[in-house]
């Protein structure tokens, strides 16, 4: 892939200030300027739906159209929720931007806002961001004192207040009407749907929520053009009528047994191989790699044999996994057990599942249970058999679940079982010979 110029990280990767005079002097809020004199809501919402963004939270989602699905003509109000939660494993690409140039993501917000009609924003943010929610309140009071936020915006009729919301550190509210349900101050569970969010979300009114990152690429939409920002990535796939194409820049963050973890900018559909032997510094110790799970543990595992696999929102599909996800490449080395990985993902699902849908609750304490027995050298034969079946049964997609918790946690599960499987039976083998038998033991 030739050299890419960043766009998302270029004043984070120049240490640029993240004062409001700072990011004006580069360039900032041009495209706020811009909007609300030359362009109406409604040409802010085509610009961006037909730029081709897809949201960058994880279900890569086309962001404007998710717009157009608000009613037509509301009264309002309508309210913007940011979700920036970011408590998927081993995925840091929001703090980034949030800590370290807030008003690019603000500016974002003001665009948004404008182009849905939305009077107020909820700036959702977890608990444990302590630095990047005391930058996003500094600059959320520059942008207030400067007239970029409260009352007739610019002297142009636009009002926008922005609210910072700190959640309690659960994974599920990253599902966004779990988000909503906490921001109105109950407990954090996801609501049934329909009613989606656009038609019925906080507090009863059409609602939509957006990730960090997704709106840290609408200014350079407005600013730069649909035709600029689609000569980025990778147009759709002939052969797949539900692929709507990965277009723009993508922030991926790697770590895991990697010499140089990072979070790096690049054109979406960049390959495993390349982020870990180009921008991560290789494999640690002079080892191979086993595998890696290519966007937060929710999507999966790949094999290092998997590591040419595009990472757009079509490619890891192709390989079985679930999808792009956060773009969060955790590599794992040839060291490492499966038997491992797999319990720390198990456990990590039993501890974040809310426990509103019974498949959920009790699948992810079995497959937490099996996998813990199974480390202890106690796995039996047919556990795999079973693990399979639960990760099969469990989730949106069997239609079991409210919300895809249950799909990502049996994900990995089932791509485990079907990569490695050979790997798994002789951890069990080898548990049956150094066992002693029940009588034995007493």
């Amino acid at each position: 892939m030739p050299d890419f110029e960043p766009v998302l990280l270029k004043r984070i990767n120049a240490n640029a200030s993240s004062a409001l005079d700072a990011y004006r002097a580069d360039g900032g809020y041009r495209a706020v300027v811009k909007a609300l004199t030359e362009m109406t809501p409604a040409q802010v919402v085509d610009t961006v739906k037909n730029s081709g963004l897809r949201g960058r939270g994880g279900a890569g989602f086309p962001c404007g159209l998710k717009w157009t699905f608000l009613p037509k003509d509301h009264p309002g109000p309508i309210y913007l929720c940011i979700n920036a939660d970011e408590s998927e494993p081993c995925t840091f690409n929001n703090r980034i931007l949030m800590e370290k140039d807030p008003h690019q993501v603000l500016e974002g917000i003001i665009l948004s806002s404008y182009a849905i009609r939305a009077k107020t924003c909820y700036f959702y943010i977890r608990y444990e961001y302590g630095d990047a929610y005391r930058n996003l309140q500094t600059a959320i009071d520059e942008l207030y004192a400067a007239n970029l936020l409260g009352k007739n915006i610019l002297g142009k009729g636009v009002d926008l207040d922005v609210f910072l919301h700190r959640g309690a550190g659960a994974y599920i509210c990253g599902e966004e009407t779990g988000l909503i349900e906490s921001l109105e101050g109950k407990r954090g569970w996801p609501r049934i749907k329909p009613p989606f969010p656009a038609i019925e979300g906080a507090f009863r009114k059409p609602t939509i929520v957006n990730n960090v990152e997704t709106m840290a690429c609408i200014p350079h939409i407005v600013n730069r053009g649909i035709d600029w920002f689609k000569s980025i990535g990778i147009p759709p796939d002939p052969k797949n009528p539900r692929d709507t194409g990965s277009y723009g820049p993508k922030l991926y963050c790697i770590s895991g047994h990697v010499n140089k973890p990072c979070c790096v900018e690049l054109p979406l559909g960049v390959t495993v191989r390349e982020l870990i032997e180009k921008h991560g510094g290789g494999v640690w110790k002079n080892r191979k790699a086993k595998g890696c799970i290519p966007g937060g543990i929710s999507m999966g595992i790949m094999t290092e044999a998997e590591f040419d696999t595009p990472l757009d929102f079509n490619g890891p599909g192709r390989v079985g996994c679930l999808g792009l996800g956060t773009a969060a490449v955790t590599v794992f080395d040839e060291t490492t057990s499966i038997v491992d990985v797999l319990y720390n993902i198990c456990r990590f699902f039993a501890h974040e599942s809310c426990g509103q849908c019974t498949p959920c609750r009790e699948g992810t304490g079995w497959m937490m249970k099996i996998m813990d027995r199974m480390r202890k050298g106690q796995g039996r034969r047919e556990d795999l058999d079973i693990l399979d079946e639960v990760a099969k049964s469990i989730g949106i997609m069997p239609g079991t679940t409210i919300c895809g918790l249950a799909d990502g946690a049996g994900w990995p599960v089932k791509n485990a079982i079907a990569k490695f499987r050979p790997e798994l039976e002789s951890y069990i083998r080898k548990g049956e010979r150094t066992t002693l038998p029940l009588a034995l033991a007493h």
